[in-house]
């Protein structure tokens, strides 16, 4: 009898997760896979006021903090990518997500002076990394780490090698649109999974294109997921760290293809923003990314490679 593809979903970080395995003996790997994801949520959440990174938050400005290796291999990729020039990544950014509330039922239009003051507490710079001793400082009080623009990824890759650990051969682990796919699909003719990416102008479900990938990861930013309206103008959640206001672009969404999924998180944040030509310049830079860019008006443009995926 040929094994089955089993589903597990989870209501949790916001989102809906649903990992999708081919095991003769499913269910205790997908219990397991849940613990863990449970596991990262509080270790890794900024909503939940007991979770390991609050504890770096509340000490801003006091002390260090001595925190688990995964935290702090998390944070140390994401301070460099952020401190990098004319990134739009910033893991410090924190009191502006927290202060504007976009995606919340609380979210409104801050006034200009609370931005200002904001502007001189969400500096990467300020997170003090100590390898030695494995803890963070943040220099100023009222700093906040937020992970939420990579965490999802980093979880995703775990999740990946537990799985492949237990000798699982295939799976696709799909937390909220952020996509990861190992081994061969087994129910479709290629053995390549099938991942839609979102019209922007379209209702959810509704594709743009639909992709066949193996062994790759396909995350997706866009303007159009969370969003907040007040006197008839609309703010999304992906903020701009010089102006304290969401990031002005004519980007809808961008969408990276890449090996880990942390990478295809990092890199969506941190090129959203830029003219076309610079998404290009940078994704062709980098080894093993592609990216699908859509514009505001749905014109769609793609790396070279997206052409050898693409299926429709």
């Amino acid at each position: 009898m040929p094994m089955q593809l089993t589903n597990r979903r989870v209501h949790l970080m916001g989102t809906v997760i649903d990992v999708s395995i081919y095991h003769k003996q499913p269910e205790p790997l997908l219990d397991q896979v849940e613990a863990l994801l449970n596991l990262y949520n509080k270790r890794f959440s900024a909503n939940d006021d007991s979770s390991e990174l609050m504890k770096i938050n509340k000490a801003a400005g006091l002390h260090p903090v001595k925190i688990h290796p995964e935290l702090f291999e998390l944070i140390s990729l994401g301070k460099w990518h952020s401190c990098q020039p004319g990134s739009h990544l910033n893991i410090a950014i924190g009191p502006l997500i927290q202060t504007w509330r976009i995606g919340f039922s609380d979210a409104r239009l801050p006034f200009p002076e609370e931005i200002t003051l904001l502007l001189d507490i969400i500096n990467p710079n300020a997170i003090v990394l100590s390898e030695e001793n494995q803890s963070v400082f943040l220099q100023e009080k009222g700093m906040k780490i937020d992970l939420g623009a990579l965490a999802k990824g980093y979880i995703a890759d775990r999740i990946a090698d537990y799985l492949k650990a237990e000798n699982v051969t295939s799976a696709l682990i799909n937390l909220g649109g952020n996509i990861l796919t190992f081994g061969p699909a087994l129910h479709n003719p290629d053995q390549k999974w099938r991942i839609g990416i979102q019209n922007p102008k379209e209702t959810r479900n509704t594709n743009l294109l639909v992709l066949a990938i193996r062994d790759q990861s396909v995350v997706t930013s866009g303007i159009y997921e969370r969003t907040f309206e007040i006197d008839g103008k609309t703010y999304h959640h992906i903020f701009d760290s010089q102006t304290g206001y969401p990031v002005s672009s004519d980007l809808a969404s961008l969408t990276i293809i890449s090996s880990l999924s942390v990478d295809g998180e990092i890199w969506t944040t941190r090129l959203f923003g830029p003219s076309l030509e610079r998404i290009f310049q940078e994704v062709s830079s980098q080894p093993n990314l592609e990216a699908i860019i859509v514009d505001k008006d749905n014109h769609c443009f793609q790396t070279a490679g997206i052409y050898k995926i693409r299926l429709s």
